[in-house]
């Protein structure tokens, strides 16, 4: 018989349990423990999943109806180290976002929703960052970059790989 991988560190589910004061009752525990496993494995896989559920007294079901509502976690494969959403709203659309999508994805060697070879970035379309004054932008883990132009990609994405070879 092969040995289940445990997916949740001791470390991720001290974060886990840390959090429960906060909320009412386990359940609303869901999504916090989701960013949790995203966070430390670039990804939340179907195993994880089943480990969340346990440590949370749920159904995998009922965690799994929370991660499939959300487009922020993939659960197929881990995400680039940065993981980008380039805005496609009619405002960044307008000022150059589709070229700025483009481009980073050209750059990147990728399509969009693809992650780079080395692993560095996953590039992926946003309906909207909620950001049109500084259109066209993209989200970059938590960081937002404002008014794009296909060179600004360009050397964002240098400082990616550069950031990335160091680590």
């Amino acid at each position: 018989m092969i040995a289940a991988k445990n997916f949740l560190t001791p470390e991720m589910i001290a974060q886990i349990e840390a959090l429960a004061p906060r909320y009412p009752n386990r359940r609303a525990l869901t999504l916090p423990a989701l960013h949790i496993v995203n966070d430390a494995l670039r990804y939340v896989p179907l195993e994880a999943v089943v480990e969340v559920a346990d440590v949370l007294g749920l159904a995998p079901a009922d965690v799994q109806d929370t991660l499939s509502f959300y487009a922020f976690f993939p659960q197929d494969k881990p995400a680039g180290q940065v993981r980008a959403w380039v805005c496609r709203s009619i405002s960044c659309a307008l000022r150059g976002g589709e070229q700025v999508l483009e481009h980073l994805c050209q750059a990147a060697g990728i399509e969009p929703g693809g992650t780079s070879a080395d692993g560095a970035i996953t590039v992926e379309a946003a309906e909207c960052l909620g950001a049109c004054d500084f259109a066209p932008c993209m989200l970059a883990n938590k960081d937002l970059y404002k008014n794009l132009t296909p060179e600004t990609a360009a050397a964002f994405l240098r400082d990616v790989r550069s950031r990335v070879t160091a680590d």
